[in-house]
């Protein structure tokens, strides 16, 4: 008579904590870790990769789904890191991923435009200068 609703509250408590357990894992799919500092190099250097690409590459389009979850998960994991947010190398690196994403939502698989391919190798240059210097 009492069994059943015993187990019903312990299957419940037990998708509980699994659920809160697996929602406060420290990294997310694209492998950031929770460190500023590493995050924004490892990032950069994923996406000066993908801008590179030549647009014949066979893996271009895995690339670039790719870097877009990556981009989605960094903007995600510090946009609202007010420790972070006011630094001139996230300002920078927002700018840079805005670009990017902009891109690829308007133009999807189209070559990138030199000029932008320019700009995005100058501010993930600057990015890299200002984490360097502490900024």
């Amino acid at each position: 008579m009492f069994k059943k609703p015993l187990l019903s509250r312990l299957l419940a408590l037990l998708c509980v904590a699994v659920i809160g357990l697996v929602g406060c894992s420290s990294t997310t799919t694209s492998g950031l870790t929770g460190n500023y500092a590493q995050d924004t190099i490892t990032v950069v250097e994923h996406l000066d990769r993908l801008i590179d690409l030549p647009n014949d590459d066979p893996n271009l389009p895995t690339e670039q789904a790719l870097a877009r979850q990556e981009m989605n998960d960094y903007a995600a994991l510090y946009r609202r890191n007010s420790k972070v947010s006011g630094l001139r190398s996230f300002t920078t690196m927002q700018t840079a991923l805005n670009s990017l994403a902009g891109y690829y939502s308007s133009y999807g698989s189209r070559p990138l435009t030199d000029k932008l391919r320019t700009r995005l190798h100058k501010e993930f240059k600057d990015v890299q200068f200002s984490l360097k210097r502490g900024f």
